[in-house]
């Protein structure tokens, strides 16, 4: 043990959603050991990565598509069940088969330039030195807050969508909803049902899709998203260039009423909100549902960042790094993105090892115990 360089490992990854057991998942299908050669750290307090924290009313049919992962099926899950606990206990029987052995609570603090091509990895329960890393910490704890003039003097309440509780906590107060998203589409539909009122704004003219959406469109969309991630540009959401898939619940909040839009409001008041054209809405409650950003700060000292703001892709690999690998990220950012993405990062990763022999480990964890997952049934 090198108490400066800190323990050594061939793979850290970071985070524990889908995205980060998919690479975890297939770092164990190219021979590497967890706690061994590679060891994954999650700062969730429990399995489940960012669905745990799910408000209750979105239930496990009310999710838009969940794909399986590597490995493993999802099946008999119960539709009326709250996403969280139905997906919760999923990763956990998937930690569990495949053996993992997944850290938490772990908050990683900063990922910065080691010893002898290593990379530093300063965590809550110490030091790692890797030779690569696989960043998938996702985008839930970032939330995104506008700032918009007058909003420190509103006298009621703001939350964003990583707060929202539920419907029955609006019930009898007006609310606002900020954002075109899936999220603020959601949210809006359940609180109309028990608010004395609702007022959606957004930025832009929501746009509904309708018609089959198939895989030509799939990669159509992804490709957008991963051309700004090339560039270097902060990610945008697949959602946010395939538009909201109409369906009979948005067809009858359109009837009623619920989805008609106004453009963004210009200034915050005590009461409410108000445009410069003169019009206001007076509120008890302002719910942002504005999006997440990419939850890559403990990233800041390896100087990843292009001027354009993102970090710079090509494929997962971070162009100004070889050792740096996002999963989750831009346009891996979906269930089946993120389990591609797993793969597809291990392949390079495996490469890079291969290529480049360790300066020699000083002191490894114990070996772990056989998994129970049968890895060898499931083809690569």
């Amino acid at each position: 043990m090198n108490d400066f360089a800190g323990r050594d490992t061939d793979v850290v990854v970071i985070g524990a959603g889908q995205a980060g057991l998919s690479a975890a998942y297939h770092l164990r299908r190219v021979g590497l050991r967890p706690d061994v050669d590679f060891v994954v750290l999650d700062h969730a307090p429990s399995p489940g990565g960012a669905w745990q924290f799910r408000w209750p009313s979105l239930t496990y049919g009310k999710v838009h598509g969940m794909h399986a992962l590597p490995g493993m099926e999802l099946t008999g899950a119960d539709d009326g069940r709250p996403s969280s606990e139905v997906i919760g206990e999923y990763f956990t029987r998937y930690e569990d088969a495949f053996g993992l052995r997944v850290h938490r609570p772990v908050h990683v603090l900063a990922v910065r330039e080691g010893e002898s091509g290593r990379l530093r990895v300063e965590t809550s329960e110490g030091v790692y030195a890797a030779r690569a890393l696989v960043n998938a910490t996702g985008t839930w704890d970032r939330p995104f807050w506008p700032r918009y003039p007058g909003q420190e003097t509103f006298r009621g309440r703001q939350l964003h969508t990583a707060q929202y509780p539920g419907p029955e906590a609006f019930a009898g107060q007006r609310v606002v909803v900020v954002g075109g998203g899936a999220s603020g589409t959601q949210h809006l539909m359940e609180i109309a049902e028990v608010a004395a009122g609702t007022t959606w704004v957004t930025r832009r003219p929501p746009v509904f899709r309708e018609g089959p959406f198939g895989e030509v469109q799939g990669r159509a969309a992804v490709a957008l998203v991963e051309e700004r991630v090339r560039k270097g540009l902060p990610p945008q959401s697949v959602v946010s260039v395939t538009g909201l898939p109409m369906n009979d619940a948005i067809r009858r909040a359109r009837e009623q009423g619920v989805l008609d839009r106004l453009p963004m409001f210009d200034r915050i008041t005590p009461e409410g909100v108000a445009w410069d054209d003169g019009r206001t809405v007076e509120a008890d409650v302002i719910l942002w549902a504005t999006g997440f950003r990419a939850a890559i700060d403990h990233l800041a000292p390896l100087r990843l960042r292009e001027p354009g703001g993102g970090i710079a892709v090509e494929g997962t690999r971070a162009v100004r790094d070889e050792r740096v690998h996002l999963v989750g990220y831009g346009p891996s950012a979906s269930t089946i993105g993120a389990n591609r993405a797993g793969r597809a990062a291990v392949n390079e990763i495996q490469r890079l090892l291969d290529r480049v022999p360790p300066a020699g480990r000083s002191d490894a964890p114990r070996p772990p115990e056989e998994p129970t997952g049968d890895l060898a049934a499931v083809p690569v």
